[in-house]
């Protein structure tokens, strides 16, 4: 073991047992990939490994792709051990991802100096509880040594009477008898006891700190004040805020769970890389309605182009995870179907209503809901509140090819066809009038002007008749 890991011990061995632990070790490994081109001009990058399997150089070549280039490439692998106190039992190889799927959860952690400081929820509380411990086997004691008064009696009023008053609490005597003493006379007196046992007190000191111990356990570890149980007279509101208060008070640990629950998430999915490689296999997701789905990985398809595709290959994916902490889903449905009739109470548009009612159908929780949650949807998708997802989009268009022609639909477009078809028999008698007009002005124009130049000849020729006419003169 590393020297920086001090102050602990652990015993490997003991007479019955011997521990076995795994050890991982990240390296830095370099891996020979072949870059191969296709027919349709595409790359593909296979590692070393994956071509030395059998047959599959063959059908690459049977498929049109030829290498064109090799290149490396270091990568981080998880190497695997199994180990004992004394050396390596076995040598299990790299596992799948590059990760190794050790995820630590603390309560509270904090570097300080450099140095990392982890801390449990009930660290601080250790000496507090050691103390009442303490303090409640003292009263434990205190109770079971002296637990009644006992009567005090001198020998002679015993005298005879012992056995009885030793079995009384068997036997369940109705009386029980003591002897008479003789005073300073002679005389015969009867007395009581001489004194009694005293039952041991509570010292005030300890009970004081009873109440201080049990009052610094609250203020480390939190007064919940039993704030699980629920009352009949407690709104749902109010038991919402209980449940935000607690939650608050417990946050810290919450966040560090999110973090252990995102650092397995980011292992998870450098493994799914690796090990879902193969075709057609089924896995099973959640759709954005927290349904259950199934999709079929390395799903050969056309896209838009024509061209083959692979869906759903996850080993060429890159996600990034998130975690989000918080109340159930149930929880959450609740608490928007209150809200969405709180929002019914107040809203006066009818079509507003009908959005907040259908949305608080498709929040309902309860056994054969599941139907009715999707009539509500597929009603908010047709009126336009929700996007419709792929599938949805399909069914939709389908539904409308495969719809039968309304008649009313029908009606008012011939109607409306006819009044077009109408507009367009004006707008071409008015063309028609307007040219005939045209034609009417043009000829009216044309004969003017023939008007025109008649009469201007005959005023030439009456000029150029009397001009020889003066001239002859």
């Amino acid at each position: 073991w590393p020297k920086l890991i001090h102050k602990s011990e652990f015993d490997w061995l003991t007479p019955s047992v011997v521990y076995v632990a795994e050890y991982y070790k990240v390296e830095t490994v370099k891996e020979v990939f072949h870059v191969f081109l296709g027919l349709a001009k595409d790359e593909i990058s296979i590692s070393d490994e994956e071509l030395q399997e059998d047959g599959k150089a063959e059908e690459l070549a049977a498929t049109g792709y030829h290498e064109i280039r090799m290149k490396k490439r270091s990568i981080k692998r998880v190497h695997k051990f199994l180990m004992n106190s004394n050396h390596i039992i076995e040598d299990c190889g790299f596992i799948a991802g590059r990760n190794i799927p050790i995820v630590p959860v603390y309560a509270k952690r904090w570097y300080v100096d450099n140095v990392e400081r982890t801390m449990g929820h009930v660290r601080l509380a250790t000496d507090t509880q050691r103390l009442m411990n303490m303090l409640r086997s003292r009263l434990a004691e205190m109770s079971s040594l002296s637990s009644i008064e006992k009567p005090i009696f001198t020998p002679e009023q015993m005298q005879g009477h012992s056995e009885t008053w030793r079995t009384d609490n068997v036997q369940n005597y109705p009386y029980l008898l003591i002897n008479a003493i003789q005073d300073q006379n002679g005389q015969s007196v009867a007395a009581g006891p001489v004194g009694y046992t005293k039952v041991s007190n509570i010292p005030p000191t300890m009970a004081a700190l009873m109440q201080i111990v049990e009052q610094d356990m609250i203020d480390l570890l939190g007064n919940q004040q039993a704030a699980e149980q629920i009352s009949s007279n407690i709104s749902g509101v109010a038991v919402e805020l209980i449940q935000a208060k607690l939650d608050m008070q417990t946050y810290i640990y919450i966040s560090n769970f999110a973090k252990a629950k995102k650092r397995s998430g980011e292992i998870w999915l450098s493994m799914a890389k690796e090990i879902f490689v193969e075709e057609g296999r089924k896995m099973k997701t959640v759709n954005e309605q927290n349904e259950s789905d199934t999709v079929e990985l390395l799903k050969p398809m056309k896209d838009d182009d024509g061209n083959t595709v692979i869906e759903n290959d996850v080993s060429e994916a890159s996600f990034d995870v998130d975690t989000q902490i918080g109340p159930t889903s149930s929880s959450r449905r609740s608490a928007t179907v209150r809200a969405l009739t709180q929002m019914m109470s107040i809203s006066t548009d009818p079509e507003t209503l009908q959005v907040l009612s259908a949305m608080a159908m498709m929040n309902m929780e309860g056994e054969g809901i599941n139907e009715v949650r999707d009539y509500f949807r597929k009603k908010l998708v047709n009126m336009g509140v929700i996007q419709p997802t792929t599938e949805e989009a399909e069914e939709m268009q389908q539904a409308m090819a495969n719809q039968p022609p309304d008649p009313n639909a029908e009606f008012l477009k011939a109607s409306a066809d006819q009044a077009e078809a109408e507009a367009a028999n004006k707008r071409a008698d008015t063309v028609v009038k307007i040219a005939t007009a045209d034609k009417v002005k043009a000829d009216t124009a044309k004969i003017l002007d023939e008007i025109r130049s008649g009469q201007h000849g005959d005023l030439v020729k009456a000029i150029l008749a009397h001009h020889q006419i003066t001239n002859t003169a």
